[in-house]
């Protein structure tokens, strides 16, 4: 453990701000999960495919995912959602 006041501090915010990280990744991962789900069920309309590619561009844009991983992710969808 650190023993400077500025050194512990800057790891209570790297811990902070990791968790929260974590979380929003964790919150766009599941939003994919939800819409290859209703694609496979059948269940998928233009509105969900719609809020899915929304939400990975504004991970995207704020760092969470590469825009590389967006535009998969968006295409791996839209993809499977004209297939059927």
């Amino acid at each position: 453990m650190p023993n400077i006041k500025s050194a512990i501090k800057r790891v209570e915010v790297t811990k902070k701000k990791t968790a929260v990280n974590k979380m929003q990744k964790s919150e766009i991962k599941a939003v994919i999960r939800k819409s290859k789900a209703a694609v496979v069920a059948g269940e998928a309309n233009e509105e969900l495919l719609k809020k899915t590619q929304k939400a990975v561009d504004q991970a995207a844009a704020k760092g969470h995912i590469s825009k590389q991983a967006a535009a998969r992710a968006k295409s791996r969808v839209a993809k499977a959602a004209n297939a059927k």
